[in-house]
């Protein structure tokens, strides 16, 4: 790396030095942070630690297999990843469902099938209707439900639409409690709240703050019909978050630098940001931290918040992903999500990691505090009796191959009181801005909060340096 980048130095053909910027940090939300400066005629250099671009969404090669390090899903109301995805030139790479379909197995209700007693089966479904009417069919008929937990659970989603996310109030509450006094059972939580809610906040409902849980059904339960239509990488993530978004940033004349890890940001006497990294130090107009919260907190020049402890106060959440490769098909779905059993959601990856014989699944295993450092041998055999309950036909396959992948700081924790603890994009200190899934987006730890960030991020930096930006995307309806 050159101590200075020529493009934040070198006069333009006028004799004014253009404006520029130093992204510290290579995932979503750093990459859109850069993307929408660069788009906005400012110099950008993206620093990144890791030798890839992705953050926590990221692809690596086990023999054969291209792996993703979890299973990432988005929804039609993702209004800025799908921005993203097209700015990166791969929205068809990314493909949405044509209409919400999430079929849903009762490991502890079984029934005969063709490959033996296995669990039932209820699918949750959007209907072409108007909001609330979309849904009203297929909860009516849901099987893991009773028919007074059913008409319960339509009571409650009214009493949610209601609700304001953006009520401070909301948020020193807890979505299990307000849950339990809107007349949910035990069984409703799982087989529908915590369904949902589990795998988008990464907590189980007694943990989350109201605001987020509002925020989360609301926008995609409860406004628009197509809100929740699923949406998920057709190729590994890599090709994704690192390869396209690496030509990306190239094509906007980005300067990209791996394997870079910063040490310090200070201001300069004339008043600009100097970043040091690997020995070297980059002067720019305006620097986007786009680190995770204890990174950010570590890098900070003193006076940049008011109160930066409460960035460690900000509690992390892990997700584990366990990995099983059959020597045959026994899933004949794209995925299926749990109830009864420890699996949450399980995905079939075998076309997308490359594997030519046999099959590929994925759990993804949301919330998980107890199991995350469980040794490898613990969680086969915990875990491969499941799938045998849930899929029959696993009984006659041989397993050929079972992993792990851990992410025990995979998101914020969407705790009650999480609102006042997320700072905003603008800090104290003039051209220094955050990003991060973790900053006040209103939006819980998913890849649409990082993009969102980091859009934030960006339009603060132009505000600072006088330039405008054309609106990227709009907001779900």
């Amino acid at each position: 790396m050159n101590d200075t980048d020529p493009r934040s130095t070198h006069p333009d053909p006028d004799g004014e030095r253009p404006a520029s910027a130093v992204v510290i940090g290579g995932g979503l939300a750093g990459v859109t942070a850069a993307l929408a400066l660069a788009d906005a005629g400012v110099g950008v250099t993206l620093l990144e630690g890791r030798p890839r671009l992705g953050g926590l969404a990221f692809s690596f090669q086990r023999g054969d297999l291209t792996v993703d390090n979890g299973q990432h899903v988005y929804l039609r109301c993702c209004t800025a990843y799908r921005w993203f995805l097209d700015r990166i030139d791969a929205t068809a790479l990314a493909p949405l469902q044509d209409r919400l379909t999430v079929p849903v197995l009762d490991a502890a209700a079984r029934v005969r099938t063709r490959s033996g007693e296995g669990p039932k089966l209820g699918t949750l479904r959007r209907a072409a209707l108007p909001v609330p009417l979309h849904l009203a069919q297929s909860l009516a008929t849901y099987p893991h439900l009773s028919p007074g937990e059913r008409l319960g659970a339509a009571r409650a989603a009214l009493a949610l639409q209601r609700l304001d996310p953006d009520d401070p109030a909301l948020d020193d509450q807890d979505f299990g409690s307000w849950l339990a006094r809107h007349g949910q059972s035990a069984r409703a939580v799982e087989a529908l709240w915590d369904l949902v809610g589990v795998a988008t906040l990464n907590a189980v409902a007694a943990d989350v703050s109201l605001a987020l849980a509002a925020k989360v059904f609301k926008t995609g339960l409860l406004q628009d019909p197509g809100a929740a239509d699923i949406g998920w990488a057709a190729v590994p993530l890599g090709e994704l978050h690192d390869t396209l978004a690496r030509k990306a940033l190239d094509t906007a004349g980005v300067r990209t630098e791996l394997r870079t890890r910063v040490s310090g940001i200070s201001r300069t006497p004339e008043g600009r940001w100097a970043v040091k990294a690997q020995g070297a130090t980059i002067e720019a107009d305006t620097v986007v931290l786009a680190v995770p919260q204890r990174e950010t907190h570590e890098l900070l020049p003193t006076g940049s918040l008011d109160a930066p402890e409460r960035l460690l106060a900000l509690g992390t959440s892990p997700i584990l992903n366990l990995h099983v490769v059959y020597d045959r098909t026994v899933l004949r779905r794209p995925f299926f999500a749990a109830v009864g059993s420890p699996v949450q959601w399980v995905f079939d990856r075998t076309e997308a990691s490359g594997l030519a014989d046999g099959q590929y699944l994925a759990l993804s295993q949301s919330a998980v505090h107890h199991e995350i450092d469980e040794p490898v041998a613990a969680l086969r055999e915990r875990y491969l009796p499941e799938l045998e309950r849930l899929l029959p036909a696993t009984r006659r396959a041989q397993v050929r191959d079972f992993f792990v992948t851990r992410e025990r700081t995979a998101t914020f924790a969407p705790a009650p009181g999480t609102g006042a603890l997320r700072p905003t994009a603008r800090t104290r200190a003039p051209g220094l801005f955050l990003a991060g899934a973790w900053t006040a987006t209103g939006w819980p730890a998913t890849m649409e909060g990082a993009v969102r960030s980091g859009v934030s991020a960006a339009d603060a930096a132009l505000g600072v340096l006088g330039r405008s930006r054309a609106h990227l995307f709009r907001e779900a309806a």
